[in-house]
């Protein structure tokens, strides 16, 4: 069956989303992350974008984006297949690391785009990861208080009001709002989170998900079964962390 093409912006402006197949893990460290942010500034440049927000999560990545000498599809391909040579290359590992084709929502109004936004820089609060959007890690809202290198912020702070000082104090105003806003959501708070999880692999001697994958049966079912015993974690996040598919998990006793 064909896809259906992609919706169009009349604004140019959307929201995208590329999240791990099977929903599993696209960052094993801090390193991962840094690569993933000189690749998106790479493609920002020959793609000729406009960067508006971003959040980094585990197993996926919100991006607020206009495009602009190229498509959004060409420039998030041109993205993501850079980064996943990159990966296969440092784990030794081959295959896709994105689920499918990426997801995005187009934006069409100023209430839309400042409600993503704050959605966006919220993320790691709503998956209990940062008490507000301020401390969290690894979004635009660091740009957006500090000096901007990659996201380009005039654009959301100009919204608020034309003094400088007054919008930056309604603009983190608004990115503190509790809210219940839901676009493309693909986050829950979680008993047990992942971060602990990676933690406690690492403890084990497992330095990484390509190592867990690579290991016999005997070996692997193991490691499983200790992960199964953790307090708070269910094998749909098994399967999600570790790539491994929720019948084999489930098999392991």
């Amino acid at each position: 069956m064909a896809r259906k093409p992609r919706k169009k912006s009349l604004s140019g402006i959307y929201h995208v989303m590329l999240r791990g197949i099977n929903k599993q893990s696209i960052f094993e460290d801090k390193n991962d992350r840094y690569r993933f942010m000189q690749t998106l500034a790479y493609v920002k440049k020959k793609s000729g974008l406009l960067l508006y927000g971003y959040c980094l999560m585990d197993n996926h990545v919100h991006l607020l984006i206009e495009e602009r000498e190229e498509s959004i599809s060409k420039a998030v391909q041109r993205l993501s297949s850079s980064y996943v040579i990159w990966y296969n290359r440092k784990y030794d590992r081959t295959g896709h690391l994105f689920q499918g084709r990426f997801r995005s929502e187009t934006i069409e109004s100023v209430r839309s785009f400042l409600k993503v936004l704050r959605y966006i820089h919220q993320n790691p609060v709503q998956a209990g990861l940062a008490s507000d959007a301020i401390t969290s890690k690894w979004t635009s809202m660091q740009e957006y208080l500090g000096k901007p290198s990659l996201v380009d912020t005039e654009v959301a702070v100009q919204l608020f009001a034309l003094d400088r000082e007054k919008a930056i104090r309604l603009f983190i105003e608004f990115m503190l709002l509790q809210h219940e806003d839901e676009f493309m959501n693909n986050t829950g708070k979680k008993v047990l989170e992942d971060a602990e999880v990676m933690n406690f692999l690492t403890e084990i001697g497992i330095s990484n998900i390509s190592h867990l994958q690579k290991m016999g049966k005997s070996e692997r079912d193991a490691v499983i079964r200790e992960l199964k015993a953790l307090k708070g974690i269910t094998i749909r996040q098994l399967s999600r962390i570790t790539g491994i598919p929720k019948s084999v998990i489930a098999r392991v006793k």
